[in-house]
């Protein structure tokens, strides 16, 4: 599936580490001595709304809700074995907060995987701690967005999943 698709007005896309939107509208706006055309993202889960260069929507990792069989693999990682994580929280962090900004749906249920096994361990420091609800937040919101389910519904099964070990 390609990022360089254009998006549509009323379509669900998702925004590397802010969450779900929904594109409001696609405005002409006066940049320069240009004309520059713009994606008008409603961000539910901040209360936010961005106005995004339709040129730069790629680079910057905006990409379309994955499909239905792209989520259920998700789920599917969070009980899979893991790769045991460095300890040192610095260096761990900064490798989940990279893997969080590429913004795919995989990366992210690897995110929520290792801090969920992590915090088991030892408590997360606060940093990371913040990293893992924001990992958590986005995989529940594209996932439930991709299966049409009710939140409570899929936090139960990632919830189940991270368990099942």
């Amino acid at each position: 599936m390609s990022k360089s698709k254009n998006f549509q007005v009323d379509q669900k896309v998702v925004y590397p580490s802010q969450g779900v939107g929904i594109v409001r509208s696609i405005e002409e706006k006066p940049f320069k001595e240009n004309k520059v055309l713009y994606y008008v993202i409603y961000l539910e889960v901040s209360d936010m709304t961005i106005m995004v260069p339709m040129n730069n929507a790629e680079t910057l990792g905006i990409r379309p809700i994955v499909a239905k069989d792209e989520a259920l693999k998700a789920l599917e990682l969070l009980s899979e074995a893991y790769e045991p994580i460095p300890s040192d929280w610095k260096l761990r962090y900064q490798m989940n907060l990279d893997l969080l900004k590429k913004g795919s749906i995989m990366d992210i249920a690897t995110i929520v995987r290792s801090l969920y096994h992590r915090q088991k361990i030892k408590e997360l420091p606060i940093l990371e701690r913040k990293l893992y609800d924001s990992a958590q937040k986005l995989l529940l919101d594209e996932v439930s967005y991709s299966l049409r389910k009710p939140k409570e519904e899929v936090e139960n099964l990632i919830q189940a999943r991270l368990e099942a070990e």
